[in-house]
């Protein structure tokens, strides 16, 4: 930590040297948007359309006018549009992401970064990246998501790829906005806007209430309130200022039906669990400095800190019919061995609190080299982080306190710094090479736990065992884009996947290092984009993600309830096909109206690549050739749309995920208990209807989710089988004013 502050102190020494210097005027960058002012904040690919065509990569950007056309229930609707990406619902109102890009284990979307507004939001982005906070999509401007080399910059994993929700920027004059959303079973969704620019301060300020009585078997309310400042100090820089507070509290449980009870139907959202309760509490502050120091040199600092506590009840359940201390009640078939749920009375609390801190200052440089236009971009990124970790006893089902069993404080520090180059060699022809450095030191210090002593089993005791170990790593990447004309690019990249080993599996209950590796692969893609006169764009992209290691959750999340912590996966290989293609009859015909035709599909195969064998009741089986769970070979989403002149539109979306696998063993027949078995292919139907009332700002919208009603098993993670929502038809209001 000493040469942490020294190096911080170095920066914003740096800063204000260069702020003493006379510098030229900071030119004004300005969205598509007039409207709005571009906060001083990381930018992933950026909000202008304009920049895609220039990316390496493949590379989607879900903005506001998509967010009005599908009329998201969840994030997860919207990110489906997204090529290679499989998005599995938990409890159907998308509190908890689960996120697969290109076959990776979906597992709270721990193998993707997670960003809003270019900052980490995950519990612990080294050390527990598992999404418990996933941002409302009631309250975004829009969806930024990378897959390619360009990812390197960012981390620190740059496996599946980078997805950055990004919210609405302080407005140049005065503007407001209020959007509304109904339906049955007590869903609601509140959300507004105020903003303004005052002088040489631009703000706006944003609260969002949502809830629902019964969305499936879930209950839930949350509270979101959050605050964007721009301050233009000089005309050389300027401040961006954002500042968030979140407050949810849901009966979110791990517990899921039986096989039987699926079957039986007519309990697909019972609350086998009634009193569990998961409350999560947010605060978030993150500043951005933006120095202006030439007309070819610009520094960018932020840093940022947030706070996330997700104190979990859950009551205790067991497949096991002599259990002890059961309340007596019973889900399931107690016919059928591990096809009943004997519900216990007690309760496992489940409390964790996180700390996240950090800073990056990002240099970009314009400069020639011989005859060749060169972008360098270079920062340093350091990050702290901190869990605090308790599991509680309580003595009855609804328990929320009792006896401590564990007791751990896990910390990590992180220094990453990188460089990436762009050669303009011509004005078709640009490469960009780059290269990040991680270090990520950590450290588990074991309080209390359970240990084996005088040949006892799980005895509780204090203890005191403090352990560390580190993990370092060379991220290279290289990407190329060629314009063949104004109309057609062409991209390639390679560049390596990383992600560091989570503290708590790294690091064994007795403190020895299990040497676990980082995660490791070699990712590749080729592909090119096309735009015809904005009637027809198109994407169409191969990759290979090639793993070294893969590490293979073994967790509750992950639905692996009888091993513990995470292990190295060996050689997996993923490979694939993703194609995506808008077209607007409308605008070939010359029409004012708007008649739209989008289909984006992948073909994929995720496999396990060398020798891996998997004890089944003692008896060793190899998975060598085995699909990966929860990775389907093909998923298609298409859409209809029709844009009329008098305002009113309609989009028809359909949703094909191929059948998936749940276990390594790629088992077919479901278990008794719901955890495994093959999930079947579903195609399902969403319905949005919106009109644009004339002479005003205001859109009222009518929605139906999945319109032809299909039931299905949409997961049997974390412990059991989770059913799709049924038909659901929502209304919507929005005015700007």
């Amino acid at each position: 930590m000493k040469h942490f502050f020294l190096i911080l102190s170095s920066i914003f020494l740096l800063i204000s040297e260069l702020q003493a210097q006379p510098l030229r005027p900071l030119k004004q960058v300005k969205l598509s948007d007039s409207t709005l002012i571009e906060m001083p904040q990381i930018i992933i690919i950026g909000k202008r359309d304009g920049l895609i065509s220039k990316t390496p990569g493949s590379v989607t950007i879900l903005n506001s006018r998509d967010i009005k056309q599908f009329a998201p229930l969840t994030s997860n609707e919207l990110l489906r549009k997204v090529t290679g990406v499989n998005v599995v619902d938990e409890e159907g109102a998308g509190l908890r992401l689960n996120i697969s890009i290109r076959g990776l284990d979906p597992d709270r979307s721990r193998n993707v970064l997670m960003l809003e507004d270019g900052v980490p939001i995950a519990l612990g982005p080294y050390g527990e990246p598992e999404m418990y906070f996933t941002p409302a999509i009631d309250k975004m401007s829009g969806i930024e998501v990378l897959k390619g080399s360009g990812q390197i910059l960012f981390g620190p994993q740059t496996i599946g790829g980078v997805v950055n929700f990004f919210t609405a920027d302080p407005p140049s004059s005065e503007s407001s906005r209020i959007k509304l959303t109904g339906a049955k079973k007590g869903y609601f969704s509140g959300f507004g806007t105020y903003g303004n620019t005052i002088g040489k301060t631009g703000f706006i300020v944003s609260y969002l209430h949502k809830r629902a009585d019964d969305l499936g078997t879930t209950s839930f309310r949350l509270n979101d309130l959050s605050a964007k400042i721009k301050i233009a100090l000089n005309s050389n820089s300027n401040l961006g200022i954002k500042l968030g507070y979140y407050d949810e509290e849901s009966n979110s449980t791990y517990i899921g039906l039986t096989q039987s009870m699926y079957d039986q139907g007519g309990q697909d959202f019972v609350r086998m669990s009634p009193d569990d309760n998961l409350p999560i509490k947010r605060f978030s502050v993150s500043t951005t400095h933006q120095l202006q120091i030439s007309e070819n040199i610009s520094l960018k600092t932020t840093a940022y800190a947030y706070t996330t506590s997700r104190n979990w009840q859950r009551q205790d359940f067991s497949f096991n019919s002599s259990a002890a201390n059961k309340t007596g009640v019973i889900w399931g078939n107690t016919n059928i061995a591990n096809g009943a749920v004997y519900m216990i009375n007690s309760t496992g609390n489940r409390n964790r609190q996180f700390e996240v801190a950090g800073i990056e200052p990002r240099l970009s440089i314009n400069y020639n080299f011989l005859t060749i236009k060169n972008e360098l971009e270079t920062g340093l990124r350091f990050l702290y982080e901190k869990a605090d970790e308790q599991f509680i006893i309580g003595q009855n089902y609804n328990a929320a306190s009792g006896i401590m069993r564990d007791n751990e404080v896990r910390t990590g520090n992180s220094i990453s710094a990188y460089a990436q180059n762009t050669f303009n060699i011509n004005s078709k022809l640009s490469l960009k090479a780059g290269l990040r450095v991680e270090n990520f030191d950590y450290e588990r210090n074991i309080l209390r736990g359970r240990y084996r002593i005088n040949n006892i089993n799980n005895v509780i005791r204090d203890t005191s065992i403090v352990s560390d170990d580190n993990t370092l790593a060379l991220i290279p990447g290289l990407g190329i884009n060629l314009a063949l004309n104004e109309k057609v690019n062409i991209f390639a990249g390679v560049h390596k996947g990383f992600a560091p080993p989570r503290i708590k599996d790294a690091i064994s209950t007795d403190g020895i290092p299990y040497n676990l590796d980082a995660e490791l692969s070699t990712n590749y893609e080729l592909g090119t984009r096309m735009n015809f006169e904005n009637y027809l764009s198109a994407e169409f992209t191969a990759f290979i993600l090639d793993f070294k290691n893969q590490i293979i959750p073994i967790s509750n999340s992950s639905g692996n309830v009888n091993a513990t912590g995470l292990v190295n996966g060996g050689q997996t290989l993923h490979k694939g096909i993703e194609a995506g293609i808008k077209l607007d009859f409308g605008k070939i015909s010359g029409s004012k109206n708007s008649y739209t035709v989008e289909t984006n599909f992948t073909l994929q195969n995720s496999v396990y690549k060398s020798n891996r064998f998997i004890f089944i009741n003692g008896i060793p089986v190899n998975v060598k050739d085995n699909a990966l769970p929860y990775s389907a070979n093909v998923m298609v989403w298409n859409a209809l749309g029709m844009n009329l002149q008098n305002g009113f539109g309609l989009r028809i979306v359909g949703n094909y995920i191929g059948s998936q696998y749940t276990d390594e063993v790629n088992t077919t027949t479901a278990a008794a208990n719901g955890r495994i078995g093959e999930l079947k292919s579903r195609y399902i139907i969403d319905l949005n209807t919106f009109y644009r009332i004339p002479k005003t700002n205001a859109n009222l919208n009518i929605s139906v989710k999945n319109l032809s009603n299909k039931r299905y098993i949409s997961t049997r993670r974390p412990e059991g089988i989770r059913v799709s929502l049924p038909r659901l038809v929502t209304a919507g209001f929005e005015i700007n004013f």
